[in-house]
Formats: structure tokens, C-alpha cells, sequence
């Protein structure tokens, strides 16, 4: 197993949770934008870090200045509902589709050994600019009948040319793992990053899930100030693996 887990602090388990959200860099860092924002509202606990070597071998300054190897932060969001909820944000992800998929196996082994039971991956979809939509697309039908019941724009037809990525990954490998998983997809221009389709999709899952991490009226700055830090990052490198699957999306 190539996955190391780095408890942070005092903490040696994830615990229990009703949610787990994950996003990694993708069309218009859309989803990876909204965590950084939803985690830095709501001061979110860094309690783990998953390190691969699949990454990308780049070291970078962690937010207390100190050299850390390329990772997934796992944080804790206590919200004023009761709800606790775990989210997974990245920084990178492996270049090549095989070591995409190892990562994300090994990921989801690790969230069953914590027990966790519903993960939800944030990802947008490059559709043309007047297309404003937010919807959810689960990977089991009997998660899809819960979703459904909580009032949740689930999509049976999109995206209809599949996806790729590890996001793609993450969120369909549910069923191997005894977990609820699914997409959440908001539509994007895709060519910059969307503070307006972060926004959508963070209001989309408050709503959906009765999460109760309203959004401050600093969101729309903190969503920007993400977008624009990673804005000298925002470049694919996929190319390859778009032209096996052409008509398939990338996440």
C-alpha cells in the first residue's frame, strides 16, 4: 500500500461524521475552490494528511511555513446543526490515468477503514456560458433514492459521454466499498476559475444536505482570493488521456 496517513495533532482517526466531501484540482478548480473556502470559513481542523507517491514529487510551504511533501489535507467542519463533516482537499493529483486509479482505491479502502459511509466529490463540467446548473449524479441506485428524497437535483442522463479523472474515480468506486458516493457537478465555462459556480455548488449542498455552514458575506472574497492563488496552477496536463476518451469530460 503506497497510502501514508499522517494523524495531525492529537488525532488518530477520522471519528464519526454524516458527510465527507472531497476535491482535487480539475475543470476551473471549481470544487477544490469551494472546500479551500467552505475549510477556511469555517476554520476547519486539519486531522490527517494522506501522502501518495503517486503525486507529483513537489514539496511546498504548508500554511505554517514548513516544507511539506505533496498531500491530501483531511479537515474537520464542526457545523451549528450538529453535523460534523470531514472534507479531502488535494492540491495535485497523479498525472497518469494507472496511478489515478491506485490512489483512489487506496483512498477508499482508507475511508471504509474509518467508517465512512457517504462521500460526495465536487468537480464542475465545461458547458456553455448561459448554462448555470448544479446537479448530482450518485453511483448506486439505492443512494440515488435517498438523494432524490432529500429534494437533490439528480441527473440520470449527464454526463452523458462518462468522465475522467480521479474525481470520476472517487466518486463511482461507492459500491466496491460498501459506500454512498456520488458527484457533484456544477456547470463552468471551464477555461478560469468560476467563483460564481463555487458558489452555486456550495449553496447546492447546503441545501441539499442541511448542513448548516451557511455562507458568510465574505464568500464570494474568500473564493476569489482561492481562485486567484491557484490561478498560476490552473493547467492541464491531460491531454493524453482526453484524446483515449474524447468525448468523455475531464474532472
Amino acid at each position: 500500500m503506497s497510502l501514508l496517513v499522517e494523524w495531525r495533532g492529537v488525532n488518530s482517526n477520522v471519528g464519526e461524521n454524516t458527510l465527507t466531501l472531497l476535491a482535487l484540482p480539475g475543470v476551473g478548480n471549481i470544487g477544490k475552490a469551494s472546500l479551500d473556502a467552505l475549510n477556511d470559513i469555517n476554520e476547519a481542523e486539519e486531522i490527517a494528511r494522506l501522502h501518495h507517491t503517486a503525486l507529483p514529487p513537489l514539496a511546498t510551504l504548508d500554511e505554517d511555513g514548513l516544507l511539506s511533501p505533496p498531500h491530501l489535507s483531511v479537515r474537520s467542519i464542526e457545523s451549528n446543526t450538529g453535523i460534523r463533516l470531514i472534507t479531502i482537499v488535494g492540491t495535485s493529483q497523479p498525472l497518469e490515468s494507472q496511478y489515478q486509479g491506485t490512489m483512489a482505491r487506496e483512498i477508499m479502502k482508507f475511508l471504509k477503514s474509518e467508517n465512512v459511509e457517504n462521500l460526495i466529490v465536487l468537480a464542475g463540467m465545461v458547458d456553455v456560458a448561459t448554462r448555470k446548473e448544479t446537479f448530482i449524479v450518485p453511483s448506486s441506485s439505492s443512494f440515488r433514492v435517498e438523494l432524490e428524497s432529500m429534494g437533490a437535483d439528480v441527473r440520470r442522463d449527464e454526463p452523458s459521454s462518462g468522465a475522467i479523472g480521479m474525481a470520476a474515480l472517487l466518486s463511482s468506486y461507492g459500491p466496491l466499498f460498501g459506500i454512498n458516493s456520488a458527484c457533484a457537478i456544477a456547470t463552468t465555462v471551464g477555461s478560469s476559475g468560476d467563483i460564481h459556480a463555487s458558489q452555486r455548488l456550495l449553496e447546492s449542498l447546503d441545501k441539499w444536505f442541511e448542513l448548516g455552514v451557511a455562507l458568510p458575506k465574505d464568500a464570494k472574497e474568500k473564493l476569489t482570493e482561492k481562485l486567484a492563488s491557484m490561478a498560476p496552477k490552473v493547467t492541464s496536463d491531460h491531454l493524453s488521456e482526453l484524446k483515449e476518451s474524447p468525448d468523455a469530460f475531464y474532472m
